[in-house]
């Protein structure tokens, strides 16, 4: 298992241009993390010609590219807009190509009003089918991230999965977002998709039915362990706090965690 970051942690900081992607990358390098995951949202431009340029620079830092991401929606009601979501997807699978990351991840979406969580079900279905071919034919993984809405339990996810029935369409487990299921311990909501997961995000804290709640890094990393999980435990600060403060202090924590197996 391998320790990463994801670009989300530093938003604050990449939002308001007081730091570029390069000083990210550059950033957490010191750190001693061994990729980045690089959100579609804090690019100034997609042009090849700068994709290659990071992906040189993370080269030269000693860094994989462990995946990028996208904020797709794909059960939006209306038609088109909905397939404007499924052609950002395609065209990211495209971009992650050039980035030479592995894995692009992708939400589902919620039920919109009006609506049903089966028409939101089958929306999303449908659009992740569309894409899988231009995933298979670019050698890309779409990793679906357990993000509220019609992902919110892994019952849910592995539903969906398994309704797309592709190789190309696996997990990104995000150990923040299983705390909402009131029937299911969040670890063990973990472990049901574990088998499923090309890509992991690690959170300082989780949200419950009852407020906040710590995740338990030991345990993350024990579910992982068991299911036999190699990939990128991506570190996903959304704390208060500095994460110039936070983000090295979580990572040392992860490390000892990681060391402890």
């Amino acid at each position: 298992m391998k320790i990463g970051c994801c670009a989300y942690s530093y938003r604050q900081y990449l939002l308001s241009g007081e730091m570029k992607l390069e000083e990210f990358i550059d950033t957490v390098a010191g750190l001693g993390v061994e990729g980045v995951e690089l959100t579609s949202y804090y690019f100034p431009t997609t042009d090849p010609k700068y994709l290659n340029s990071l992906k040189r620079h993370c080269l030269v830092s000693g860094i994989d590219v462990s995946g990028a991401a996208v904020g797709s929606k794909l059960t939006l009601a209306d038609d088109d807009e909905r397939a404007e979501q499924v052609e950002m997807v395609k065209d990211w699978i495209k971009k992650s190509v050039i980035l030479g990351a592995p894995e692009l991840r992708v939400f589902a979406g919620i039920t919109p009003d009006g609506h049903t969580d089966e028409e939101a079900f089958q929306w999303a279905v449908d659009a992740l089918r569309e894409c899988v071919p231009v995933a298979a034919d670019n050698g890309i993984v779409m990793a679906l991230e357990n993000h509220g809405g019609i992902t919110t339990t892994s019952t849910q996810v592995i539903r969906l999965i398994e309704a797309v029935d592709s190789e190309w369409l696996q997990v990104n487990l995000d150990t923040g977002n299983y705390g909402q299921d009131p029937d299911v311990d969040p670890y063990e909501g973990m472990r049901r998709v574990a088998n499923l997961s090309v890509t992991a995000h690690h959170k300082v804290s989780m949200m419950t039915p009852d407020g906040p709640r710590s995740v338990d890094i030991n345990k993350v990393i024990s579910v992982l362990s068991q299911a036999g999980y190699r990939g990128y435990l991506n570190l996903e600060f959304e704390e208060d706090e500095d994460p110039k403060i936070g983000v090295p202090r979580v990572i040392s924590q992860m490390k000892e965690a990681l060391s402890n197996i």
